[in-house]
């Protein structure tokens, strides 16, 4: 694999970046204190494209290859850990499932206003009081077939997006056992029977709305089943691969954003008569973290790079989520570290860092998942 990126790539990168500094990062804090969402700076991604990465052009999306999608994310990260999770869901998991198993009249009912930034964003409904990653055992939310409608009754915890969406991508129980048992059904999230708790209370992420979901007696078209009956359970392990890639570019920005914070920090910042930059153990720590991070953010280009060639990428795209989200975690801890006292405190960005980054070694599959991912593929 040729690790250079193309001359659009850099391009598209320098774009991004530029409107982030400009729309996301100054309104980072607010964003965090607040837990307002960035409606301001997602209204203009719709004409920038960033809210359709890999939707066809004809239904309004940018329609970019896998790489260039990690690229938007981790610089998404690099700004705001909560506008760019909401974004990444949105993108991934939200308008992914409808992209690969939508029918044509699905895709133009919903792609192009999800994608011109005047509507909402899009969200999967997965996760339920019972079930984290038990899916194919846990899934308690049963669509039910009456006459020309599926009748959805059941509830779901965790779900990103679900109080600034139009459209729910939920699975449910259409069967009886085994993995031929779920299907993913299209929910408008303004359907009658639809109640969105409050805001969870969050360790970091203030500005990324989570909600627990009811669905009571929530009637919809037979023809909002997503893909095939039955294939739910696969549907969805394949957009989790991909998920995984776009959590895995999101913790690189968050890093990334770290270092430059402990690096300008640790040049400014003197003790004993000198800056503390100058000290040993600073250093180690700044290249720990310059290494890993680099090392991270190849690895979440190979994942994207095989997805892009439609090459099985799932043991790739877990060892890169595993090892990006896991470096992540350590780069904001010792950016902390570097900062001392001050580093604790909520006036500086490294504090807000640490903890948006602490959910991405949970979300798409924790870290113990990744590991059992990639060990099942290892030994077959």
């Amino acid at each position: 694999m040729d690790y250079e990126l193309t001359s659009e790539q850099r391009e598209l990168r320098e774009v991004v970046h530029d409107f982030v500094a400009r729309e996301l990062r100054p309104r980072a804090r607010h964003t965090d204190e607040t837990g307002e969402f960035n409606w301001p700076a997602v209204r203009k991604m719709g004409p920038l494209g960033l809210l359709g990465l890999e939707v066809p052009e004809e239904y309004g999306g940018a329609a970019l290859d896998a790489v260039s999608v990690a690229i938007v994310i981790e610089e998404l990260g690099w700004g705001c850990g909560s506008t760019a999770l909401a974004i990444a869901a949105h993108n991934g998991l939200g308008l992914g499932p409808l992209i690969a198993y939508g029918t044509e009249a699905q895709k133009r009912a919903w792609l192009p206003r999800l994608t011109s930034g005047e509507g909402k964003l899009a969200c999967l409904s997965l996760t339920e009081p019972g079930a984290g990653s038990d899916l194919k055992g846990g899934v308690r939310t049963r669509a039910t077939p009456e006459g020309d409608s599926w009748i959805i009754d059941g509830s779901k915890m965790w779900m990103t997006n679900a109080s600034i969406s139009d459209l729910m991508v939920v699975l449910c129980r259409t069967g009886d056992s085994g993995s031929s048992a779920l299907s993913h059904v299209l929910v408008p999230s303004d359907a009658p029977g639809i109640t969105i708790g409050p805001p969870e209370k969050k360790m970091g992420l203030h500005g990324s709305p989570t909600h627990a979901v009811t669905f009571d007696e929530v009637r919809v078209p037979r023809e909002n089943l997503l893909g095939r009956e039955g294939r739910g359970l696969a549907q969805t392990l394949s957009t989790l691969d991909s998920g995984r890639v776009g959590i895995g570019a999101l913790a690189v920005g968050l890093a990334q954003a770290a270092f430059e914070e402990a690096l300008k920090y640790a040049q400014t910042r003197e003790a004993f008569g000198e800056p503390i930059a100058n000290f040993q153990a600073i250093q180690w720590m700044l290249a720990d973290a310059a290494t890993e991070i680099e090392a991270a953010r190849l690895m979440v280009h190979k994942a994207a790079w095989l997805k892009g060639l439609r090459r099985p990428y799932s043991k790739m795209a877990s060892m890169a989520k595993l090892f990006a989200t896991e470096v992540s975690e350590r780069v904001c801890r010792n950016a902390i570290q570097i900062h001392g006292g001050y580093g604790y405190s909520s006036e500086f960005e490294v504090e807000r860092l640490y903890r948006d980054t602490r959910l991405m070694t949970i979300g798409e599959g924790t870290s113990e998942i990744q590991r059992l991912v990639i060990a099942r593929h290892l030994l077959g």
